[in-house]
């Protein structure tokens, strides 16, 4: 059981990282965004949005790389702490 719900939440934050990349190409819901907040537009590509203006705007894809993999070595490492902490022996 521990270990599909951690792939759940695995597999929810790879989703989120796929909706904020330049990547997401899927229009599920309307153009109100998502639950009604304009910042999720159905549209994704939210890390182009949050870094235009900016110097790093040129390396969104670097930056989208970067941390997607310092997001999920971080939740690897809680993960396996939990995992730790749940099948120690007393």
């Amino acid at each position: 059981m521990r270990r599909i719900a951690a792939l759940l939440l695995v597999a929810l934050v790879a989703l989120v990282l796929f909706y904020i990349s330049r990547f997401w190409d899927f229009r599920l819901w309307s153009n109100d965004g998502l639950f009604g907040i304009k910042a999720l537009r159905p549209q994704g590509g939210l890390l182009a949005v949050w870094l235009r203006g900016t110097p790093l705007a040129p390396f969104e894809l670097v930056v989208w790389a970067v941390g997607s993999i310092l997001l999920l070595s971080g939740l690897q490492t809680v993960l396996d702490r939990l995992g730790r902490l749940v099948s120690k022996p007393d």
